[in-house]
């Protein structure tokens, strides 16, 4: 009797196929153009291409607009400036810098300018003592010599008097507000010509402040 050949691979076909087999057989179709449920993992639907565009667009317009950033905050800082050296000219407290700003501050300003200081004229006085001290004249040198030294005596006292006063007066006029470094901030200003100081002047002199 004839015998056929078995193939193998029906002999040893792998049951676990079998059953995967079954399972997708069984398992039910699911419509592809069925509309997502918002609640899916995704959480969205998927843009369209114009969306998608004009995304990338935005993206794009971002990235192209730095330039135009830096320009605009150099415009702000440019602006900012004119407006503080207004300020200086005029005295506008909105704009002035933060260590001229505050009525403290503006106070010891007008004490200052409101009275002769012998200590604005120091920088002519200090020229002609140079000048005197250069030439090669025995008495004219021992001359410059003196006048340096009461020239530094008398600047000396008035920046003495002038610093007790004010820190008087401010203690009159504000006794609660914060006075650290007005007195020296007002003996620094009084160093400077009348016409080189910034803030500029607001009162006149004599005037009391």
């Amino acid at each position: 009797m004839r015998r056929y050949p078995v193939p193998l691979g029906f002999v040893f076909r792998s049951r676990a196929k079998e059953e995967k087999a079954a399972v997708a057989d069984k398992a039910p179709l699911t419509d592809s153009k069925q509309t997502r449920d918002p609640q899916a993992p995704k959480g969205r639907p998927t843009p369209k291409r114009s969306e998608a565009q004009s995304q990338r667009r935005s993206v794009a317009n971002t990235s192209m607009t730095r330039k135009e950033a830096a320009k605009r905050q150099r415009e702000e800082r440019r602006a900012a400036l004119d407006r503080q050296r207004q300020a200086l000219a005029t005295g506008d407290e909105r704009y002035l810098p933060a260590r001229d700003k505050g009525p403290v501050r503006k106070l010891a300003r007008d004490f200052i300018d409101s009275r002769f200081n012998i200590a604005e004229f120091f920088l002519p006085m200090a020229v002609v003592i140079l000048v005197l001290s250069m030439v090669r004249v025995p008495a004219l040198q021992t001359i410059a010599l003196l006048l340096w030294l009461v020239v530094i005596v008398l600047i000396v006292l008035d920046s003495f008097v002038t610093g007790y006063r004010l820190k008087k007066r401010l203690a009159e006029r504000f006794p609660d507000d914060n006075k650290r470094g007005a007195v020296a901030y007002a003996l620094m200003r009084s160093l400077q010509m009348r016409r080189l100081r910034l803030p500029k002047p607001q009162v006149k002199r004599g005037e009391r402040p």
